[in-house]
């Protein structure tokens, strides 16, 4: 597991399994968001297998899935309103952190959007989806 910091209530990480959470919550995480539909590959634990996780050391859970042609899709309005409560930090994660970034970015409102473009920029996350997404 690699967390990103992006904030200092932000973060985002690749697959996560649920033997990984109590470590998560431990480091101070509220809210854990998955960005990944299940059955994206075939090893990859079930939305359902890390919420239980999540459930057991009292996170809060979302599972809000994106692919990149589904971008940004229906939830970006709710997952930014997660995001946007530093009194809750969050850890999204995806396959590689690179939607999640993407999702940070095109949530934010438009004063800060500069600033998490480049914060995502520096952390090394490619923000394609989030630029196509923004352009429209």
């Amino acid at each position: 597991m690699n967390i990103v910091t992006l904030t200092d209530s932000i973060a985002v990480s690749g697959q996560i399994t649920p033997e990984d959470v109590a470590e998560i919550a431990a480091a101070g995480f509220c809210v854990l968001i998955n960005n990944r539909p299940d059955g994206e590959v075939p090893d990859q634990p079930s939305s359902a297998a890390i919420a239980a996780a999540a459930q057991a050391v009292g996170m809060e859970y979302h599972h809000m899935p994106v692919t990149a042609t589904s971008f940004p899709g229906p939830d970006l309005q709710a997952m930014s309103d997660l995001l946007d409560d530093p009194a809750r930090p969050a850890l999204a994660f995806c396959r590689t952190g690179t939607r999640c970034a993407n999702l940070w970015v095109a949530g934010c409102d438009e004063s800060q959007r500069d600033h998490a473009i480049a914060v995502a920029g520096q952390r090394g996350f490619d923000l394609g989806m989030a630029a196509k997404f923004l352009s429209q």
